[in-house]
């Protein structure tokens, strides 16, 4: 018997990186997978790769920022199992190959294009997700990020909007909560997870090696993390197991948050 066992699963951004590894690892646990993403040629491979041996795994196309679709993807769900136990609003971007991210620089534009997918896209599936599990209830696993916690000069946006989405978890607890709708609310923060985008962060390949050792150092636990590390998080957000966490976070940073390795000098 798996961890969410007969439970329906809604992923966003679901796939490459995180969302992908999330809907492997839920589908292994038994749930019936629908993953969403704008990439439909990637989606649609990952779905039928999850397929098979008992296993179920969907793909619908989905742009988070439009209201009308993500209407059109529960509706969708719904009628074809008839609830909804599992929400992970994941799709996000950084937005560093939009143009410069600092705050003197980044264009309005792009602001609001990384706020729109980061922010609208996680509260248009809270509002969505509350509506179509708040008879039956669920959980709703929102993904925030280690930038949602401090600020990433580098990074604006990114930063603004991770912060939001924290902040916003908190709110959708606390509302589920009073109304008695047996939904919860959690963030997840990674940081320092291996994934495609930091392929932007890295820089060209001529440096990637330095800049990746440069990178690792400054983690605690001297390694990146893998997206699997981040889906295992998910899955006990996810269960029962966490019947009583809402309005809580889980960071995922090998220690960055902790502060500083402060070695002792040898001898």
């Amino acid at each position: 018997m798996g961890r969410i066992e007969g439970k329906i699963a809604l992923v966003t951004g679901g796939a490459n990186g995180i969302g992908k590894a999330i809907c492997e690892l839920f589908t292994k646990e038994g749930a019936h997978v629908f993953l969403t993403d704008i990439n439909e040629k990637e989606g649609k491979k990952v779905a039928s790769a999850l397929q098979g041996g008992g296993k179920k795994a969907d793909f619908i196309k989905q742009d988070v920022q439009d209201e009308k679709k993500w209407a059109s993807v529960i509706d969708t769900i719904l009628k074809k199992t008839g609830h909804l136990d599992i929400l992970v609003n994941n799709a996000g971007v950084i937005g560093l190959d939009l143009g410069p991210q600092n705050p003197e620089e980044a264009s309005l534009d792009t602001w609001k294009l990384v706020h729109s997918i980061n922010l609208d896209g996680t509260f248009l599936g809270c509002k969505y997700g509350i509506k179509a599990m708040k008879k039956s209830g669920g959980s709703i696993i929102n993904m925030s990020s280690r930038s949602g916690i401090v600020g990433i000069p580098g990074a604006a946006a990114y930063a603004s909007s991770k912060a939001a989405v924290r902040n916003h978890t908190k709110t959708v607890a606390l509302y589920c909560a009073d109304h008695s709708y047996n939904i919860r609310c959690n963030s997840l923060h990674p940081a320092a997870i291996m994934t495609p985008l930091w392929d932007l962060c890295l820089g060209a390949a001529k440096d990637h090696e330095k800049r990746l050792k440069e990178a690792e150092h400054a983690i605690p636990l001297r390694h990146f993390g893998k997206p699997i590390d981040v889906a295992y998080a998910a899955l006990y957000l996810a269960s029962d197991e966490s019947s009583y966490l809402t309005g809580s976070e889980i960071t995922i940073d090998g220690g960055v948050l902790a502060g500083a390795v402060a070695s002792p000098a040898k001898d």
